[in-house]
């Protein structure tokens, strides 16, 4: 699985500052003698103004710390993103290499083997520094697989520390050579040198980063965008023409009263899983979820944006048919569901109390996709859609003539089509 790029957006002017374990301060003025990491501090300062992404400083940064004479033939930089489905990132630069490539890492790694006993857990876990000779006889050094790894490759000599960012946050950078001997201590002097500006540049770029992941994770994609970009005037918006869709579990009152906590919890998860990949697959955007519902829109400025929204269906469906089966297999009884979908303009933006608001859509469309939601339950019928949505993907899907029906909040009979995908 490819991992996001930690992004920014513009830049703070840096002060060369940043805290050492101890809560003290440690700057570039520290050690006034120069070293072969000045112009190298003095590019990260001055020169990445208008890069974007950590990786790609990082990776600069190792080449240029080459091209001033430190013999770096490996370097890496571990960082805490927070992301909903992995804890952070390595970023892997080797000799030869232009960019770094990104890995994601889990939230279980610290089970696991590959990180108990490693150089980053030990940094972690408070170590200021950790040097090791990778010429010397194996049984005298530490014990890791990567170090195994390391001395296969021909690398003689390694050194990690943490990287501080503010607030307490720790992150980890190593470097690794291949020169006999080892790092001079000029070299080691020079690297750690770079450390607190490192530290600043890297911190910019994983907070925009961060800010950005948040967004997209508690408000979608779209308004994380809009918000980023000045969206956050209380009844500022834009009226958009879309398709809505919203989903609702049936019985949830009685399975939360009955279930345990922590079943209802997986339950939930499960459902919307199974509901909201398949929407974000095909380009919809998922605004809310709303206890056990959820809100969802497909902008009709999209090309097939209906079409998508059926294909987005009938995968959900697909997927909660598996689901249940797997409920089947412990003794749980099937989940059932209900889905309404309509399309019509929606007034997109912000709405809610001076110091509080939610990035939504609100409209007689929104009005009328819950109470189709609403009547599947009554006509028995699973995904429920307008005519004026039906119109739209005519000839494209097959789909059911339920009729008129009264619909509450609305004057006239409206005529329903049942989608079995």
């Amino acid at each position: 699985m490819q991992l996001a790029r930690l992004t920014a957006r513009g830049w703070s002017t840096i002060c060369a500052a940043t805290q050492t374990a101890e809560g003290q301060t440690m700057t570039t003025q520290d050690n006034h003698a120069p070293t072969p990491a000045d112009s190298v501090i003095d590019w990260l300062t001055k020169g990445t103004r208008d890069e974007r992404f950590i990786d790609d400083i990082f990776a600069q940064m190792c080449i240029r710390l080459q091209h001033a004479g430190i013999p770096l033939k490996r370097a890496t930089l571990h960082v805490q993103i927070n992301h909903p489905q992995w804890l952070g990132a390595r970023m892997i630069w080797a000799d030869g290499m232009q960019g770094a490539e990104i890995a994601r890492v889990d939230y279980d790694v610290r089970e696991r083997s590959e990180f108990i006993g490693s150089p980053a857990s030990e940094i972690i876990e408070g170590a200021a520094e950790l040097r090791e000779n990778l010429e010397q006889d194996p049984s005298l050094g530490r014990k890791h697989a990567l170090y195994d790894e390391m001395r296969a490759s021909g690398l003689t000599d390694y050194v990690a520390w943490p990287l501080y960012h503010t607030l307490g946050k720790q992150h980890v950078v190593t470097y690794a050579t291949d020169r006999p001997g080892g790092f001079e201590p000029a070299h080691v002097a020079a690297l750690k040198k770079v450390l607190p500006v490192l530290a600043l540049v890297s911190e910019i770029r994983i907070k925009n980063r961060l800010a950005r992941t948040l967004l997209e994770t508690y408000v979608g994609s779209h308004a994380g965008q809009l918000i980023l970009a000045g969206a956050t005037r209380r009844g500022s918006g834009t009226t958009v023409r879309a398709a809505i869709m919203i989903c609702d579990l049936r019985d949830f009152t009685k399975i939360s009263d009955n279930w345990p906590r922590d079943d209802v919890i997986d339950l939930l998860n499960d459902y919307f899983d199974a509901m909201s990949e398949p929407i974000a697959r095909h380009g919809g955007e998922i605004l809310k979820f709303i206890g056990d519902g959820l809100l969802a829109i497909f902008p009709l400025h999209e090309p097939d944006a209906c079409a998508k929204l059926l294909d987005a269906v009938t995968e959900a469906r697909q997927a909660m048919t598996a689901l249940n089966e797997r409920n089947r297999a412990t003794g749980r009884a099937p989940l059932n569901y209900g889905i309404g979908v309509h399309v019509g303009d929606v007034m997109y933006g912000n709405i809610g109390s001076s110091s509080r608001l939610d990035f939504t859509v609100i409209g007689p469309a929104v009005n009328m996709a819950s109470r189709l939601e609403t009547l599947t339950k009554q006509l028995g019928r699973t995904v429920l859609l307008s005519r004026d949505f039906a119109e739209l993907v005519e000839g494209k899907f097959e789909l059911e003539r339920v009729g008129k029906h009264e619909v509450r909040g609305f004057s006239d009979p409206i005529e329903l089509f049942a989608y079995h995908g």
